[in-house]
């Protein structure tokens, strides 16, 4: 197993040099700028996130200017980013800011994860990159490096947050500073050059310590999380089919105009209860609408 501080340092250093300019990752970058980063970056690829996290931060660059805005505004400004349910919690976490921490995004780990839609990740993400705390912060791409260079198995397996809170927290320098650049480092590593399908090993700047290239890169034969189903035809395509209708409309839209989107009825039913349920669609005399309170 490689010594923590000399994988950590190494690969830190890498970070130096190899890190992407995302523009959350800039000095400069608000709080509120790295929560919001957050909520958008959760099973969404990068690339999509950059210019819809940009028109956000613009539009509503505090946490006060997003609660003032109606929650329908925020889901149509979610567009297609997809898990539009992120863009209420948003709103409602800048609200409870609002509320309750002065406008301000709170510090305190206890208190993030008091706000709505934050959960153990996002909450130990805005500590560490926005205020410095050193807390282990792990995402999947962590937890394949973790795996293949420390436990020596290709693929992490079904995540387990104890245990991979442990991992990481066993690997985390002990300054704040370079924990926090660690745990953007490790993320790093695993987006770019530790990938799922095609690892980089000649590049990677932990080969010498990793554990998996050591014995070999076996095959990986342990359980693994169960894959997600196929988007066409499925009930999120439907969901997201319902969904671009009403972010169109500035009025109620019908059912009737709702039938239109998918020829199966009964898919058609399950989006809708679902959004409803979710209140991302508001049934009313005249039609469906998106939230507005």
């Amino acid at each position: 197993m490689p010594a923590a501080p000399d994988l950590a340092e190494a690969v830190n250093d890498w970070f130096a040099d190899a890190a992407r300019p995302l523009p959350w990752r800039a000095a400069d970058v608000s709080p509120w700028a790295v929560l919001v980063s957050e909520f958008m970056l959760q099973q969404t690829q990068v690339a999509r996130v950059i210019p819809r996290w940009q028109a956000w931060i613009e539009r509503w660059p505090t946490p006060a200017a997003m609660a003032a805005a109606p929650p329908s505004e925020a889901v149509r400004a979610w567009d297609r980013l997809g898990y539009p349910r992120r863009a209420l919690w948003l709103h409602r976490a800048a609200t409870a800011m609002v509320e309750r921490h002065d406008g301000e995004v709170p510090r305190d780990l206890d208190d993030l994860l008091a706000l709505p839609g934050v959960g153990p990740y996002t909450a130990r993400a805005v500590a560490a990159f926005a205020f410095g705390a050193r807390h282990p912060v792990v995402d999947t791409n962590t937890r394949r490096v973790i795996a293949r260079a420390v436990l020596g198995q290709g693929h992490p397996g079904p995540p387990s947050t104890l245990r991979d809170l442990a991992a990481m927290a066993a690997l985390l320098p002990r300054s704040d500073a370079a924990a926090r650049t660690f745990n953007a480092a490790a993320m790093e590593l695993g987006a770019t050059v530790c990938t799922s399908r095609s690892p980089q090993c000649d590049i990677c700047p932990i080969a010498a310590q990793c554990a998996w290239r050591i014995a070999g890169s076996p095959e990986y034969d342990g359980p693994r999380s169960a894959k997600q189903a196929r988007f066409e035809g499925s009930d999120r395509q439907v969901r997201g089919l319902v969904m671009r209708e009403l972010r169109a409309a500035h009025r109620p839209v019908t059912r009737a105009e709702l039938d239109t989107v998918w020829p199966d009825a009964a898919k058609l039913d399950r989006a809708i209860g679902s959004l409803v349920g979710d209140g991302l669609a508001v049934p009313g005399s005249d039609g469906f609408t998106l939230p507005d309170a």
